[in-house]
């Protein structure tokens, strides 16, 4: 009885960290949207990096609202989730968002590089010129991907519906749970995978990126360039490590929870509410590495009005407004 109290408490902690989570990235991923969509309707366009912006604030903030909407249909009406099989419709919503949460900050990373980076080959400077013309593809791309990591659950529905085609919504998410742990393999083998060549491919430009940094930091300091420059590749390279550590542990965390997921303990929930912090953590970083944003951030935040955080962000090569 203390060890089911003792569960039962731990869930309920968990739910309440949940949802202030999902809020609070909630409330953050639609503070770059909305900045987005100023600068969009103020210059009546919009620059690639805001479009990456703009579809990865959407991503995020879909996907934490998802997740509360879930979470809160999950305690409040639990016996109407399992009854209607709304659970296999959140899960592959959750699953394209996720995934296309993953692959766009991947895209925003090779925009960086192409935008940042100074290589000297003639197909790279092929694509530095012409990169505003491939976001938009790069974009289409990492939706295109994103449906095709969801491609195992739409196999169970295929499945279903063939073995059932005058099935009611009663005790549909019974039979989908048998197809899903029939098809669990082929599940978690192209998630990882999906996930895996998201972060292969952000390792990669990262190791470039910051070669190229590192390389225009050393020429700087032998031709004794003046000192502001230099900050602000300082800060540059702060922030793309700070993305790069960021991403490399939600990775990890979220491979992890791929091959924990049906199992329901104590170490899932930890999983969960670490992997659903990345939304919320990355989009600071990306907020406070833009001047743009993090102007229009220190206007609202009650804090700017003190000296010290009204100061003027410092201009970095990272950001490309």
């Amino acid at each position: 009885m203390a060890e089911q109290h003792n569960t039962t408490s731990s869930s309920s902690a968990f739910v309440v960290i949940f949802a202030f989570q999902a809020l609070a990235g909630m409330g953050i991923n639609a503070f770059i949207v909305a900045a987005s969509c100023m600068a969009w309707f103020k210059k009546k366009g919009m620059n690639s990096n805001e479009k990456i912006l703009l579809f990865l604030g959407c991503f995020r903030f879909w996907y934490l609202c998802a997740t509360w909407i879930y979470l809160i249909i999950s305690v409040l009406f639990p016996q109407n989730l399992l009854d209607t099989g709304i659970s296999l419709t959140f899960a592959i919503f959750m699953c394209f968002l996720s995934s296309s949460n993953l692959w766009t900050s991947t895209c925003l990373y090779a925009f960086y590089l192409m935008k940042i980076a100074n290589f000297r080959h003639h197909f790279f400077i092929y694509l530095k010129a012409r990169i505003d013309r491939i976001v938009p593809w790069l974009l289409l791309s990492s939706v295109v991907l994103s449906l095709l990591n969801c491609s195992p659950f739409l196999k169970v529905i295929d499945e279903e519906n063939r073995t059932s085609p005058n099935f009611t919504t009663q005790g549909i998410f019974w039979k989908t749970n048998e197809e899903i742990r029939k098809h669990f393999n082929s599940i978690i083998s192209i998630c990882t995978c999906g996930f895996s060549m998201a972060f292969i491919l952000v390792t990669l430009f990262a190791f470039f990126l910051l070669f190229s940094l590192c390389r225009h930091k050393h020429k700087m300091q032998t031709s004794s360039t003046r000192s502001l420059s230099m900050d602000a590749h300082i800060k540059a390279m702060k922030s793309l490590l700070s993305f790069f550590f960021t991403f490399s542990i939600h990775y990890i965390l979220l491979i992890t929870t791929v091959y924990y997921s049906s199992k329901e303990n104590f170490l899932v929930l930890l999983l969960l509410v670490l992997q659903y912090s990345f939304p919320v953590i990355h989009s600071l970083i990306l907020i406070f590495s833009n001047p743009r944003l993090e102007r229009i951030a220190l206007r609202i935040l009650p804090c700017a009005k003190c000296k010290e955080c009204a100061r003027q962000p410092t201009e970095t090569p990272m950001l490309c407004s």
